[in-house]
């Protein structure tokens, strides 16, 4: 299973940017996926979970301000950023718990940094 993000970059605060995290391979079901990120010097951390059946759930610093979603028939999750907030500034990564040729495992995408500054 290869996982690729798209769609970080650098915008000012008050701005938009869409992450996107396409799976590939041999893939019977995606689970559970959801976003991470880590600032520099932070810990990894939760910013939105979203179920097999569609079920969400955000950070607090995110809620009201980004949007998961999927689509299974692309295999792809995506994260909808608006209001942005110098705080958002991190690497972001997907992951997903994925049952594959390989066996059921858990994935991590390779991070893609958002940067949110005037």
């Amino acid at each position: 299973v290869q996982l690729v993000e798209s769609g970080g970059g650098s915008v000012q605060p008050g701005g938009s940017l869409r992450l996107s995290c396409v799976f590939s391979g041999h893939i019977f079901t995606i689970y559970d996926m959801g976003w991470y990120r880590q600032a520099p010097g932070k810990q990894r951390e939760l910013v939105a979970q979203i179920t097999s059946s569609r079920r969400t759930n955000y950070s607090d610093s995110v809620k009201g301000r980004f949007t998961i979603s999927r689509d299974n028939s692309k295999n792809t999750v995506y994260l909808e950023m608006n209001s942005l907030k110098p705080d958002d500034t991190a690497v972001y990564y997907c992951n997903a718990d994925v049952a594959a040729t390989e066996g059921a495992l858990n994935y991590w995408g390779q991070g893609t940094q958002v940067t949110v500054s005037s």
